[in-house]
């Protein structure tokens, strides 16, 4: 089961790859076909087999030999872990398919905030969508704990902005409220605090090492993605953990 997954996994990547390219374009996510972005030449199903093909045709297009971004393949092979990780954690349970959409919507966002620093409302709406749904039908948090936490994401991230307004923005601030409403109230606390260590922690690395520079904008979407998956995943036994109980 955990190869079929993490085969699942590679092939989902693939299309979270398609979500990537073209949602800040607002292009359509079904036409054209898959294509190469720099001679325009479609694809064909051998050029999509996941991480596969990337290998196969060592990192270039089969048709003008342009460079394959190695974001590509990354993705993939990120989605495969993740799916991996999901699997053995909730196992072919009820909340096994609503943590491996969120997984889903997280790679999503964080890579593009990444590369054009945005969170698209194209995804972070229909993603709120399901983590409402998915409170509804599932006992953990539960709809009462999911509201909460997401009013307590959306409230600690929108103070932030409007305290420091050049230090994030309301994509942010949405982004915040779902991980919220997905963790529920407590463990929202737990997906605030790492993703805000670790972000610092980063953010200072990235300036020692002359990569950024004072002022510069550092994309927080993976750091809330990451704390988000990590209160997921362990939100109750942190906290327990903290609280010494």
């Amino acid at each position: 089961m955990g190869a079929i997954f993490a085969v699942v996994g590679l092939a989902i990547g693939s299309f979270l790859n398609l979500c990537i390219d073209r949602v800040p374009a607002n292009r359509s996510l079904i036409r054209p076909s898959s294509h190469c972005e720099v001679c325009g030449h479609k694809l064909a199903p051998w050029d999509l087999i996941p991480l596969l093909s990337y290998l196969l045709l060592r990192g270039k297009c089969r048709y003008c030999r342009a460079a394959i971004p190695a974001r590509l393949p990354l993705v993939e092979v990120g989605t495969a872990l993740l799916f991996l990780l999901l699997w053995h954690h909730y196992g072919l349970s009820a909340q096994l398919a609503p943590a491996l959409a969120f997984a889903c919507f997280f790679i999503v966002i964080s890579v593009i905030d990444l590369e054009h620093r945005l969170i698209p409302n194209r995804v972070v709406y229909p993603a709120i969508a399901v983590a409402f749904l998915a409170a509804l039908l599932t006992p953990n948090p539960g709809i009462l704990d999911a509201l909460l936490g997401g009013v307590t994401g959306l409230g600690v991230l929108l103070l932030l902005v409007l305290i420091i307004p050049r230090g994030m923005g309301m994509g942010d601030v949405k982004f915040s409220a779902l991980i919220g409403l997905i963790v529920g109230f407590p463990s929202v606390f737990v997906a605030l605090f790492i993703s805000f260590v670790l972000g610092g922690v980063i953010a200072v690395v990235l300036l020692v090492v002359g990569l950024k520079k004072r002022g510069e904008f550092v994309p927080f979407a993976p750091f809330l993605a990451t704390g988000g998956i990590a209160a997921m995943l362990y939100g109750e036994q942190i906290l327990r953990l903290y609280l010494g109980t």
